[in-house]
């Protein structure tokens, strides 16, 4: 689970405080005593009725805490929440400076004892936290979740006002510390993931990173002999007792399969914890046939961990985990015991226009759409990601990659102390992910003292203290377990392919810089013609068909050459476009674009897996014609499947009936692309047509775009229909009378939205490539929002949005 304990999602409700079940009573209510409490902790949602103000003065105040003192011109938000809306493409960077976020809220009256604390996902990037006019607590970086204890503090029964101070200007101390006009990427900034409301037991299980223990605080699971038949879980809790007296604690474990039932259980011995210390209680459970996580059949148990005192449970918390083994080794990684290839791609979070400040949902997509991409690994690019995102990779089966924050900078001691302790929190917060396959403990691009280096593959270690199944990794070769360059960190283009050291190889990044600029790839007597511009791999989804062609070949290329080395796999550069600090423009060698609309190269990809269908319909036979079949596309028209045969059809007249590809830029790959010369362009429908032993498996068609002539609107599922609070791309497509997208349409579309939502983005806005995109954001109430599309000289469209 993302986060800890039973999550009730109640929400605050002005004059009332919380509504709190099982712990708390009514608003107006008191909480029982420590000695007497029977129920595990109660969690909510504390994203609500926040109020925020950026570019004011920066001096703490006593009107700062008071609805009616303070003159700054606040205004109400929820969270996750951006400082600004920030444009797609302009000549300004992000928004940078201070902000406040502060909030009015009542804790119920209570006896002594009860646990009161605040965690955040997230704050970009140094948060200073207030309750009640007194400073709490400083946290310095803006990728990892911290947890403020308000237990002393609070004002029971009355009114309390929390305040943030946020600072997300450049600091060369804070990771990843290059400033931000230098940076490859933008990090943003706000309260942009959710904050929760937590009252537990003074004898409660540890929050990992606010314990700041070596392999210690939370839940600490791992697997051994693991095999079909068998496996053995290893748990440790660590329970923390901040009661005035001795606590005698047990540890009930039990473990449950998909459908609720009962795998396992153990109960410990009674455990005497003396004030203000810990105890970390291990046990141990026996898996009979256990069903094995893979990319294929992403298998979750969930672990139920309760502390109990006098019998009674007092603290609770649940975890999804997937029993599997791995090891990398020269040449060759294997899952379960199984040799398995990694296919790969980087990922960025930021989303157009809200930055960072998305929704679980939302993250979830972007998983849904890298594996249905046709990859089984992502790396997290430069730093942590959501931990709804990496739950969604062990939902879907995506191997990951995770990354401390980090490009091309390497600072000074405080510099450096702040990078390895946000590499201990990375580890200590995604720890039990069983999609986590790498600890990218390295500063990417960075020129890095050894010292560093031998630190933070120590520490990766140090908070993992298993013999088997932890690795970390770094693109310098020195220190780490797994070495990780990109191709265009090689000294020439075959040195990969002479490495011969025993340190496994995996290329983190490809496809992007040997295309670019002047160093326009390996393939260069064949697109001699190309002008440096048509070579490169960064081609926006506008461009049109002979871009999008040229970046897919580009990756293919890259791709079938990585196998000729001893890599056990690769990752291209990369899944999304993005924004970046140092350009105004968007970096565009996305296999989707910022939109997460997909080009011809995510197809490409997708050909790569399959065809046989693994959970939710991936690597299912498929085909695709990258090929828009106008009077300016070329005759050489490209398919991609990830099946033995495809039959290309004209007008319903065959043109041909092949096999793959057979080439130099082909003959690695698990699924060569099918390229068919058409005679003459005819107006009309292309079909190709999949054959798998000489059965028909999948189909396609493309048709001659007419005149532009209506709109159709859609929005992104990927996985995960229209939730509250939810973040939603949603498409206007302008189509001809049979429907056909017409690939080169730029009309103006505006947009218009009825119900509890608001819409986010340019509006109106020009169609790219046949489609318009607008952000729609969902209300905090379930219900039925219709958004409605109009462009000059097209039919309208309406879709009804039904949020749960």
């Amino acid at each position: 689970m993302p986060f800890p304990f039973l999550l009730f999602n109640n929400a605050l409700r002005p004059g009332c405080g919380l509504l709190l079940i099982a712990a708390l009573s009514q608003c107006t209510g008191s909480a029982t005593s420590a000695g007497s409490t029977q129920a595990p902790p109660a969690v909510t949602s504390f994203n609500q009725d926040w109020q925020f103000v950026k570019d004011v003065d920066t001096t703490i105040t006593a009107s700062l805490f008071t609805k009616t003192g303070s003159t700054a011109q606040w205004t109400p938000v929820s969270l996750p929440h951006t400082p600004r809306i920030e444009p797609v493409v302009t000549d300004k960077q992000q928004w940078q400076g201070i902000s406040f976020y502060r909030k009015f809220f009542r804790v119920p009256a209570a006896g002594p004892g009860p646990r009161v604390a605040i965690e955040f996902g997230a704050a970009m990037h140094t948060a200073d936290v207030y309750l009640n006019g007194q400073k709490l607590q400083r946290h310095v970086g803006g990728y990892l979740p911290f947890t403020v204890d308000i237990s002393r503090q609070t004002k029971y029964g009355e009114e309390n006002c929390l305040l943030v101070r946020l600072n997300n200007q450049d600091s060369p101390v804070v990771p990843p510390g290059k400033p931000l006009k230098g940076l490859d990427f933008n990090f943003y900034g706000g309260l942009y993931r959710p904050a929760r409301l937590i009252f537990s037991d003074p004898l409660h299980i540890a929050n990992a990173m606010q314990a700041n223990r070596v392999a210690g605080g939370g839940l600490l699971l791992h697997y051994e002999n693991v095999s079909p038949q068998s496996a053995t879980l290893h748990l440790q809790t660590d329970v923390q007792n901040d009661a005035p007296q001795a606590q005698a604690a047990q540890v009930r474990i039990v473990l449950l399969n998909e459908k609720g039932q009962e795998v396992a259980r153990a109960t410990s011995e009674a455990a005497s914890i003396a004030p203000g210390t810990h105890s970390q209680i291990k046990q141990q459970l026996s898996i009979v046939q256990p069903q094995l996580w893979s990319p294929d059949q992403p298998y979750l148990y969930r672990a139920v961990v309760e502390v109990l005192r006098d019998g009674k449970v007092i603290d609770r918390q649940e975890t999804t985990t997937g029993v599997r083994s791995i090891r990398f080794a020269a040449k060759t990684f294997t899952l379960n015991g199984q040799p398995l290839r990694l296919r790969g791609t980087n990922r960025h979070q930021e989303y157009p226009y809200l930055g960072y400040a998305i929704s679980d949902n939302a993250q979830y997509r972007d998983a849904w759409k890298i594996k249905d991409a046709g990859f089984n690994f992502v790396r997290c690019s430069h730093y942590p990601p959501s931990e709804a995102f990496l739950q969604a990779c062990d939902e879907l089966g995506l191997l990951v990659m995770d990354s401390a924050p980090g490009w091309q900078f390497f600072g000074n001691a405080e510099f450096q102390k702040n990078s390895l302790q946000d590499i201990r929190d990375m580890v200590r917060r995604d720890r039990n992910h069983p999609s986590i396959v790498l600890w990218e403990a390295a500063l990417n691009e960075s020129d890095m003292s050894k010292p560093f280096m031998e630190a933070a593959h120590k520490a990766v270690h140090e908070e993992l203290p298993f013999a088997e199944g932890v690795y970390s990794c770094g693109w310098l070769d020195y220190a780490y377990d797994v070495f990780i360059p990109a191709r265009q960190h090689l000294k020439a283009p075959d040195y990969f392919n002479k490495y011969a050291k025993d340190k496994p190889l995996f290329l983190c990044e490809y496809g992007d810089w040997e295309y670019y600029a002047h160093n326009a790839g390996f393939n260069q007597t064949a697109f001699s013609g190309l002008k440096e511009s048509e070579r490169t791999s960064r081609q926006l989804r506008g461009q049109g068909e002979r871009a999008l062609t040229q970046q897919a070949l580009n990756f293919q290329e890259a791709h079938n050459d990585n196998f000729r080395g001893p890599a056990v796999g690769d990752a291209n550069w990369l899944m999304f476009d993005y924004k970046r600090g140092y350009a105004p423009d968007i970096e565009s060698s996305g296999v989707s674009d910022i939109f997460r609309l997909p080009k011809f190269a995510y197809y490409f990809y997708q050909s790569q897996n399959g065809p046989t269908e693994g959970r939710n319909g991936f690597g299912k036979p498929m085909v695709y014609i990258a090929n828009f079949w106008q009077p300016t596309s070329s005759k050489q028209v490209v398919v991609y499947s990830n099946c033995d045969e495809v039959e290309l059809l004209l007008n319903g007249k065959p043109v041909a009936r092949q096999r793959p590809d057979a080439s130099k830029f082909a003959d690695q790959l698990a699924h060569a692309p099918f390229t068919f010369t058409v005679p003459a362009f005819v107006p009309g429908t292309l079909k190709a047509v999949a054959y798998r032993n000489g059965k028909s498996a999948a189909s396609t068609e493309r048709r001659t775009p007419g005149t532009a002539h209506h709109l159709q609107l859609r929005y992104d599922r990927s996985g995960r229909d229209a939730g509250r609070q939810d973040v939603l791309f949603v498409y206007a497509d302008v189509v001809d009378a049979n429907g056909t997208v017409l690939p080169e349409a730029t009309n103006s579309i505006r947009f218009a939205l009825k119900g509890e939502g608001e819409l986010i983005g340019d509006n109106p806005v020009r169609a790219e490539a046949g489609i318009a995109t607008v952000l729609v954001k969902t209300g905090l109430e379930k219900g039925t929002l219709q958004l409605t599309a109009t462009g000059e000289g097209l039919a309208d469209a309406t879709l009804k949005i039904e949020t749960k």
